[in-house]
């Protein structure tokens, strides 16, 4: 009886240790989101196009230890409220989609094969075997995420239903390439041998059909919708790295002239803005000078 009384205890100061470490996590989002969702990316869009154009030399071109670290803390309100929901289940789909992240972008360097014959044209943080970036699980699921969220919460009462919801999805995790990989092109990040859209083919985003595919099927399987409905419904910052995203690769975007990109980093605003958790006061309580007032 003892070791029972025992065991419930122990158990208890888990799950109260994890609450209070999850509620400091949670504290410190809110406290600095227009920092992480803003900020970051304006900071990210400047070095990198100075990057780009040569006007930053030496280490601080394309610095791989900045990448990696701004990447992170864009991502970090996404991983922080997705959190509660990640359990051993969830946490076993998610690493197969990091086995498939690796394999599928081993296949397409060595291959060519589904993305269209491309290259890293520098070093996005430490190389897998020299090829593909160690953090590459960190650049793409997260955005698989973002566009899945993103899709429940535009779909309405039409998330319901499989057909619609998880080709939506997919068609969402497409779009996001649409404008991550003209301005990934601009700014040097890779490239292609041969491309029509912004010096991109279209067997990059065929490619992204089916590694979008095979993605948002294994999000599907990872999470209880509707256990995950609710926690994006109640964590007011959980999409403040798609935030970043539309920031960072729309400006680039528009900046380089890409106007069909940038147009779709708009739609994604307007998604955002249609789920009524983006307005002025949003940025009123995200902002830490004027709520002093």
């Amino acid at each position: 009886m003892d070791n029972t009384n025992t065991r419930a205890h122990d158990h208890d100061d888990r799950n109260s240790t994890r609450a209070n470490i999850q509620h400091r996590l949670e504290q410190i989002i809110r406290e600095n989101r227009f920092t992480i969702a803003v900020v970051f990316p304006f900071v990210g869009a400047v070095t990198l196009v100075a990057s780009a154009e040569g006007w930053l030399t030496g280490p601080l071109a394309y610095n791989p230890l900045f990448i990696l670290f701004g990447t992170a803390v864009m991502r970090s309100p996404l991983l922080v409220g997705l959190l509660p929901r990640i359990g051993w289940w969830a946490l076993g789909c998610l690493g197969v989609l990091t086995i498939y992240t690796y394999a599928i972008e081993m296949i397409g360097v060595r291959t060519d094969w589904p993305y269209g014959a491309f290259e890293y044209t520098i070093q996005l943080g430490p190389m897998l075997f020299g090829e593909v970036p160690i953090a590459l699980p960190l650049f793409f699921i997260p955005l698989v995420l973002n566009a899945y969220l993103l899709t429940l919460l535009v779909l309405g009462d039409w998330r319901d239903r499989l057909f619609v919801r998880v080709p939506v999805a997919i068609a969402a995790v497409v779009a996001v390439d649409v404008v991550l990989d003209p301005a990934a092109v601009a700014i040097g990040f890779w490239e292609f041998d041969s491309g029509g859209f912004y010096g991109v083919p279209l067997s990059n985003y065929l490619g992204w059909v089916l590694s979008g595919t095979v993605a948002i099927l294994l999000v599907e399987l990872a999470f209880d919708r509707e256990a995950l409905l609710e926690r994006v419904e109640e964590c007011v910052f959980i999409l403040d790295d798609l935030v970043s995203f539309v920031l960072l690769w729309g400006a680039i975007n528009l900046l380089y002239g890409n106007w069909i990109a940038a147009g779709v980093a708009g739609l994604f605003c307007l998604g955002l803005f249609s789920t009524d958790r983006y307005d002025w006061e949003m940025v009123r309580t995200a902002i830490p000078s004027i709520n002093m007032r």
